[in-house]
């Protein structure tokens, strides 16, 4: 997902999607510690949207905190 995408959800989207992508990474991580994962690239996918996710949020924290 695009962070301009990301950036136009709001922060209660954004960590219910983190949720679901936390779920996920930790499925990938169990099929492949028993070798039954056949697209391990999307490893590296969910990783790199859980980070673009946590980037959005922590900007969005300090952006808050700066205004107060």
């Amino acid at each position: 997902m695009s962070m301009k995408a990301l950036n136009a959800k709001d922060s209660s989207a954004l960590v219910e999607q983190l949720d679901e992508l936390a779920a996920e990474n930790m499925k990938l991580r169990f099929q492949k510690a028993t070798m039954q994962l056949n697209n391990t690239a999307r490893v590296g996918q969910v990783r790199r949207e859980i980070a673009q996710i946590k980037t959005v949020l922590t900007g969005r924290q300090r952006a808050e905190s700066k205004e107060s």
